[in-house]
């Protein structure tokens, strides 16, 4: 029954959409895509990678609680290269070696909500 994952929810502090632009879009590399109008005027962006996959959508809250442990886990094809990339940016990088077969570390965006980056080690 279950096809494929259509989009993860994090939400964000109401305002901070260009943090998220600036980390989502500028540094992670995803584009931004439009949300039906009905959802956009609520604030927040929504992101999807580069060939158009999953989609990460940002909804805007008032007052805002991040998660502590919840998070969406994304492949990507240089882990060297991204952690690099964030630690240059002042993102917080800590590597995690507790799953079999890949190599992965998770970060904070602006927002506070933790995200995990992997990739198969062979």
């Amino acid at each position: 029954m279950l096809a494929t994952l259509d989009h993860v929810r994090l939400t964000a502090l109401a305002g901070c959409e260009p943090l998220l632009r600036s980390f989502y879009a500028d540094l992670l590399g995803m584009r931004e895509v439009t949300g039906p109008h009905m959802l956009a005027v609520r604030g927040g962006r929504w992101f999807t990678g580069e060939h158009g996959g999953a989609q990460l959508h940002l909804g805007a809250e008032s007052p805002y609680h991040p998660g502590t442990r919840t998070h969406p886990s994304l492949r990507v094809t240089d882990i060297d290269a991204l952690a690099d990339r964030l630690r240059t940016h002042r993102a917080p990088i800590v590597w995690d070696g507790q799953l079999p077969g890949h190599r992965r570390f998770f970060t904070l965006d602006p927002a506070g909500n933790r995200l995990e980056f992997l990739q198969p080690t062979g």
